[in-house]
């Protein structure tokens, strides 16, 4: 049977594969199938060819547009008008938050939008305002700004 290669083995694995990929999504098959349809056509311009040549022929096709979707695919990916969306900790670094619970001990919890994060630096008292610095996992660095201001009424 694998003697007997011809262009429409390959363009039926090329099919097979584009269809394993809308099932299972991550643009792996795809380039392996685009690499398949190419063997295809080659053989179908060289019928002759022999199965050991257009096996070698599909595996250095699949490796080099594989190599050539990843590199593509890293350039792309580094331009992104958001590039901290799935990052939700990152987009708060610079922001001041006021602080609800005092950071005793270097730990603390500030409430943030709609959730509540823990939080390290220096010890602050309740309503010190915070500015985030950085983020370890889930955790989010802070500086103390400044403290809350006295209201003591010295009229007595």
């Amino acid at each position: 049977m694998i003697e007997s290669l011809s262009h429409w083995h390959w363009w039926i694995l090329a099919a097979a594969l584009i269809i394993l990929e809308v099932f299972a999504p991550g643009a792996f098959f795809l380039w392996l199938g685009l690499a398949a349809m190419a063997v295809g056509g080659i053989v179908y311009l060289l019928p002759g060819l022999a199965w050991e040549y257009q096996l070698l022929l599909f595996s250095v096709l699949s490796v080099i547009s594989i190599l050539v979707w990843r590199r593509f695919f890293r350039l792309s990916a580094a331009d992104t008008d958001q590039p901290n969306l799935n990052r939700r900790g990152q987009q708060y670094v610079g922001r001041v938050f006021t602080l609800e619970e005092p950071i005793v001990d270097g730990e603390g919890k500030i409430h943030v939008d709609d959730s509540t994060w823990k939080v390290h630096g220096q010890d602050c008292p309740a309503g010190s305002r915070v500015k985030v610095t950085g983020v370890d996992g889930t955790i989010l660095r802070v500086v103390c700004r400044e403290q809350p201001s006295a209201n003591v009424d010295k009229s007595g």
